[in-house]
């Protein structure tokens, strides 16, 4: 494994934020994982995984800790259970949904690059157009930090929701998923797909809907709304979507508020939200309001974690004032 002192979080996280972190430590083999945590607790300091950084913020004094990184890469696939297939923790997820799509798998075409590890995908049961990962995860190989054990945690130990698993909720930073394991079927999204994918589907006169070619959509869609956080400092979407009950319908709409029902549920597009409160496109705090994709806010010039959470709370404060509603941030912090 290999360790590092005095790391600039900045160097390491999408919004390139923060001040530095004590240690970073990359983890090349399963065993590296319990050497990476023993180094944490002989050091009397706390370790947390952390991956590409692409939902990771971190603050301008830093985090006096370990930060431990999968770099353990590679997809394979159970010859005794077709469909059934394995991504190690360091693999890039989008190498991991361009796989299964080769293979005519669906379940996470509509997933197609978002940034990030696979190891990160069910953490926060990342989503997009009706698609999450809990809906075709199947087990994680994991390093439990309490007991010092290697375990294999299922779907229901995960306890999947909304955004959230017991990875970044009430086991947060407990476990360190080694790999991940999806099962897969043969098949292709059904219609209709969400609005943005529909419009393309008509711009561009699109009859084939493999999951290669959803994929390929589904790219191109990304490609033109959302900045490549590879070159441009982002974190994503900043805010999540708001999920309501069937008794919220009516006194929404009746406000001229619009709705999406889908196989998540019916939800409020906090994008569309951040849109009518005038702030798309506005430049706050050195941060700004994506124009093409309002949750989704870019570092033009900010220099501090300070100035992009008062560009977070204005946000915040505006669509509260004008629509009642309170934003919650979608990338996790380092404390």
């Amino acid at each position: 494994m290999r360790v590092r002192e005095n790391v600039p979080i900045s160097s390491l996280t999408t919004m390139r934020l923060g001040g530095p972190a004590r240690f970073l430590i990359e983890v090349e083999t399963k065993a590296d994982v319990a050497s990476a945590y023993a180094f944490a607790r002989s050091q009397n300091l706390p370790a947390v995984p952390i991956g590409t950084g692409a939902n990771t913020l971190g603050h301008d004094e830093g985090f006096n800790g370990v930060l431990i990184k999968n770099v353990m890469t590679g997809i394979t696939e159970d010859p005794d259970n077709p469909g059934i297939i394995t991504a190690m923790g360091g693999t890039v997820w989008d190498d991991v949904v361009e796989y299964a799509c080769k293979k005519e798998y669906t379940g996470i075409e509509a997933l197609s690059k978002i940034p990030g590890l696979a190891c990160a995908a069910p953490v926060q049961n990342i989503g997009a157009y009706g698609q999450d990962v809990s809906q075709c995860f199947y087990n994680a190989d994991v390093y439990d930090s309490e007991t010092g054990e290697y375990k294999t945690l299922s779907k229901e130990d995960f306890r999947f929701s909304y955004r959230k698993s017991i990875m970044n909720t009430t086991e947060k930073n407990r476990y360190f998923i080694i790999a991940i394991r999806l099962q897969m079927q043969v098949g292709r999204m059904n219609r209709p797909f969400y609005n943005s994918i529909e419009e393309y589907i008509t711009k561009h006169n699109e009859t084939v809907f493999t999951p290669l070619n959803v994929r390929k959509m589904v790219s191109a869609i990304r490609a033109e709304k959302l900045p490549d956080p590879a070159t441009t400092a982002s974190a994503g979407s900043f805010f999540k979507n708001i999920y309501i009950t069937e008794e919220e319908v009516y006194q929404i709409t009746s406000r001229g508020i619009p709705i999406h029902r889908g196989n998540d549920g019916i939800k409020i597009n906090s994008g569309w939200l951040i849109e009518q409160c005038g702030l798309s496109g506005q430049l706050i705090y050195g941060i700004r309001v994506n124009p093409k994709a309002s949750l989704v806010l870019i570092n033009e010039s900010a220099k501090s974690f300070n100035e992009l959470a008062a560009a977070r709370n204005f946000i915040m404060n505006t669509v509260l004032e004008k629509y009642g509603f309170k934003l919650q941030q979608e990338p996790v912090e380092l404390v």
